[in-house]
């Protein structure tokens, strides 16, 4: 069981919105712990529920490929088909012999649902299993299933929930299955009827939706990156959501005026003219979790070396040298080391197989400790990790459920000056740093016009793709923006000049 995110002295939320893309990131006590990217040219899909089109049936891999409209087909094992009688089909879980072919055949229709974005080379991940969340509640319309979420642990809660739960659906006779969300562990009967009515009159429209349209065809998008976090990260331990677009913030407020009227009071707009990731060093973070050394505080530092397969993580004792002996060094190190691994795995949203690589110790104790440290740590991570022993190498082997990118993966690329030995940020990337950075400056001097100095890519996306961008960023400053491109900047190099 995945234990629940320990209670912290202050959680924030911070939004920042652009026109390309809104940034959220999660802050424990002031320091970073989380960071969602959404951008509008390449949105997230998760949670999408499509209408689709079975193209290809792998029975020796017992999976098929489905078309859903996007640029490479998506992938549905035969497991993920549990009990959709939507479609058709079923399947028990943990039935190993129903081979896929008698599941799904070859231009047949399916409705399915998106569990994993598409990721590096790989088509998105699909799931005949519907799920469609709301503040409370998750509504499972293929089954009659009731159920608690796991982290709601004290037996009395969990039954009256069930009771409340079995009534609300006998009296509204809503089809289909629910389960109570951790957040919806003290919610009252009200609140519980209003999630359940609202999830039915969703399904609703999936299916007058599927009714109309022809295959492939989106039947329902998840909410974006501004509500989803309002909706799903809201603990009763976070104390502020701070929201620096006008526009957005009234969304998310009304959103949450309708779904979750308990966390309206602490949502606030920023006004202030310094960039709110700026006033708490989110972008020196984001910028130091692109690096592959994590320096710790005794002295040493981290190697995070990540690869298709896995990432690998090195310990080092660099510089610290210990005030006993070699073993105390190696202990204390390995300690600060746990600690700052779990916390950087939530930073990089690093997922897949991850392999640390402890430096060795001769005494049992130490090596129990350090695992101990290590497993309380990951406690924290809302995202699903397990942890096996050590071993006698010093060898750790964690896997973090990865249902997106990685930090990494989405703000970067692999560097063509060195073969793909390095990365870079892309030039979109760096094409919506200008923008910030000519805010940044906007406010802070009265310059009568700017001048970039970029890349020729840049500067050649700037004119392009994103020409729409600098006009409306010269609207809004009331400052013209002219371009010059430099043959000897690297990709991720500008300069913004006042004029």
């Amino acid at each position: 069981m995945q234990p629940a995110p320990q209670p912290s002295l202050r959680e924030e939320i911070l939004i920042n919105v652009t026109p390309q893309e809104t940034r959220v990131a999660t802050l424990e006590n002031g320091l970073l712990q989380e960071i969602y990217i959404e951008r509008v040219k390449n949105k997230g899909i998760v949670g999408n529920i499509y209408l689709g089109k079975v193209v290809r049936v792998l029975p020796g891999m017992q999976a098929a490929f489905v078309e859903i409209g996007l640029e490479r087909t998506a992938f549905l094992h035969a497991r993920d088909l549990v009990n959709s009688r939507e479609n058709g089909v079923g399947l028990q879980q943990n039935d190993t012999e129903t081979n896929i072919s008698t599941l799904v055949t070859e231009g047949q229709d399916v409705v399915v649902q998106v569990v994993k974005d598409p990721i590096g080379t790989k088509g998105a991940r699909l799931s005949g299993q519907i799920s469609i969340p709301a503040r409370n509640l998750v509504f499972l319309p293929d089954t009659d299933y009731l159920g608690i979420s796991q982290r709601i642990q004290e037996p009395e809660i969990r039954e009256s929930l069930l009771i409340t739960l079995d009534k609300l659906r006998c009296e509204i006779d809503a089809p289909g299955g629910f389960i109570v969300r951790t957040a919806g562990e003290n919610a009252q009967p009200e609140e519980i009827r209003s999630d359940m009515a609202f999830l039915v009159r969703v399904w609703e429209k999936v299916h007058v939706r599927r009714r109309d349209s022809k295959v492939p065809a989106l039947l329902h998008a998840s909410l974006p990156l501004a509500m989803r976090t309002v909706r799903d990260l809201v603990w009763q331990t976070v104390s502020k959501i701070r929201v620096d677009s006008k526009e957005t913030f009234e969304l998310v407020s009304n959103f949450a005026r309708e779904l979750m009227p308990d966390a309206l009071e602490r949502i606030e707009h920023y006004p202030g003219g310094r960039p709110i990731f700026d006033l708490y060093d989110v972008e020196e973070e984001i910028q130091r979790a692109l690096q592959k050394r994590v320096p710790l505080k005794s002295g040493g530092y981290l190697i995070i070396d990540q690869t298709e397969a896995m990432t690998t993580v090195d310990v080092n004792t660099g510089s610290f040298v210990g005030q006993r002996n070699l073993e105390e060094t190696i202990f204390k190190t390995n300690l600060e080391a746990a600690a700052t691994l779990a916390h950087q795995l939530r930073v990089r949203n690093l997922g897949g197989i991850i392999i640390v690589d402890f430096i060795d110790m001769g005494v049992e104790d130490h090596k129990q400790q350090v695992m101990r440290t290590l497993e309380r740590e990951l406690a924290k991570d809302r995202t699903k990790t397990q942890v096996n022993d050590m071993s006698p190498l010093g060898l750790v082997e964690i896997t973090r459920k990865r249902t997106s990118e990685s930090l990494e993966r989405l703000l970067t690329e692999a560097c063509p000056a060195c073969g793909g030995r390095g990365i870079q940020k892309t030039a979109e990337t760096t094409c919506y740093e200008i923008f910030r950075e000519i805010l940044r400056e906007a406010r802070q001097f009265d310059a009568e016009k700017y001048l970039v100095v970029a890349s020729p890519l840049v500067i050649d996306l700037l004119q392009d793709e994103e020409s729409t961008g600098i006009a409306d960023l010269q609207d809004f400053i009331r400052k013209s923006i002219h371009l010059k491109a430099e043959p000897t900047f690297q990709q991720e190099q500008y300069e913004v000049v006042l004029m």
